[in-house]
């Protein structure tokens, strides 16, 4: 099972409006992604933290659906 990067994107944008996404397949398989987050609500949250908001965003397909992504969050 595959997720497409528009899926991603969505879910992303669904948990984060302001959101800037950029997303790479790194594979081609539709498994393995690399994404960039850019949110003013991760402003002064420890990086480990934006990461799990990004998790949650994606409800619950990561380890199922997305096998793997590579994460990079900031703030603008």
């Amino acid at each position: 099972m595959a997720m497409s990067a528009a899926d991603i994107e969505a879910y992303i944008h669904k948990a984060f409006p302001d959101a800037k996404v950029s997303i790479d397949d790194l594979a081609g398989d539709g498994d393995h992604y690399a994404c960039t987050v850019v949110s003013e609500a991760f402003r002064g949250l420890p990086r480990v933290k934006q990461h799990k908001l990004v998790y949650n965003a994606l409800e619950g397909h990561m380890g199922g659906t997305l096998h793997a992504l590579a994460l990079k969050t900031s703030a603008p």
